[in-house]
């Protein structure tokens, strides 16, 4: 039944796509422009955002990019890699020391500011799920405010609008920020994926958030246990056809690591065969550590979708 559903589901994509591409109209990718910053997305683009963690307790990097100069090398090089968005955090996602606002925000809000200075085209994007700390760090120059805990803190969206921010809306299950899933359960988890991150992204426009900056996320690994991440995977072309751009954070998640009983450091061939299904069924923002091996699958997909001609074009034409 799991095997006929996921067949199922990715030849109704597949299928999708085929006729949105021979009809030159993209059908399946009606969400429109997105716009975030300075810059704009068409709807064919997939667009990645690149992971700066300014945390000495990084689940998957150590604190590599705590101190200020391992970031900003850390960033030079995503943006060269093919990032068009980098989202910085300050608070690690999983249990851990506590980290209060006054420290989250002396965490990102120097280092946002810099980043701006330095890259002034990039998209910035912080990922907190505190008004404060969303106030300040769009007063240094961020154009995103990436609100991973599903709305716990109803200001940040009208932090978002008062600034003109893009948000992100995710689904967590009703999860408090920093604790992981117990037993949770649901009757059916896209239904409430779709539910709580529509529900958020019309909240967002009603405050004045622009509809065009507004992203929603499934929420691997948050308030779900590995088959709900699985499923939510699979079932993805249910909230791109909501219209709301889609971003998906995969990048070393548990369930990846549950999947092929892997740890983090061996989860990249996983998290980028997950990538692959998420683009075909039309995901647009991808939230990862590796960069260029991101940018070469989406790519990759891209061009069997008919959507990017290859970088070149030698064979049988000699």
């Amino acid at each position: 039944m799991w095997l006929r559903s996921c067949h199922a589901s990715l030849t109704a994509g597949a299928a999708g796509r085929s006729e949105a591409v021979v009809n030159g109209t993209h059908e399946e990718r009606s969400q429109g422009m997105l716009r975030l910053g300075r810059r704009e997305f068409a709807p064919h683009e997939r667009v990645i955002m690149a992971i700066v963690n300014r945390t000495p307790d990084s689940f998957y990097d150590r604190g590599a990019t705590f101190l200020d100069e391992p970031a900003l090398t850390r960033v030079e090089q995503a943006v060269a890699e093919g990032a068009a968005i980098i989202d910085i955090g300050g608070v690690k996602a999983g249990p851990g020391e506590e980290v209060t606002a006054e420290e989250e925000a002396r965490r990102t809000v120097g280092f946002v500011a810099e980043v701006r200075r330095r890259f002034p085209d990039v998209v910035i994007s912080v990922d907190t799920w505190r008004h404060d700390v969303g106030e300040a760090v769009c007063e240094a120059g961020a154009d995103v405010l990436n609100d991973a805990w599903g709305g716990v803190d109803p200001r940040l969206a009208e932090v978002a609008a008062r600034h003109g921010a893009g948000l992100v809306c995710t689904h967590a299950g009703g999860a408090r920020p920093r604790t992981r899933p117990h037993r949770v359960a649901y009757d059916d988890v896209m239904a409430d994926i779709l539910d709580v991150t529509v529900g958020l992204a019309e909240r967002a426009v009603a405050l004045g958030v622009p509809r065009e900056s507004v992203m929603i996320d499934p929420g691997h690994d948050f308030g779900k246990n590995t088959r709900h991440s699985l499923e939510a995977t699979r079932r993805l072309g249910e909230m791109v056809a909501t219209g709301w751009p889609v971003l998906v954070s995969l990048s070393n998640k548990d369930f990846v690591g549950e999947t092929l009983d892997r740890p983090v450091k061996e989860r990249v061939v996983g998290t980028l065969a997950t990538t692959a299904v998420s683009s075909w069924l039309g995901a647009r923002v991808y939230r990862v550590h590796e960069v260029a091996e991101t940018r070469q699958v989406l790519d990759m997909v891209s061009s069997i979708a008919g959507e990017r001609v290859p970088a070149v074009a030698r064979r049988g034409l000699a």
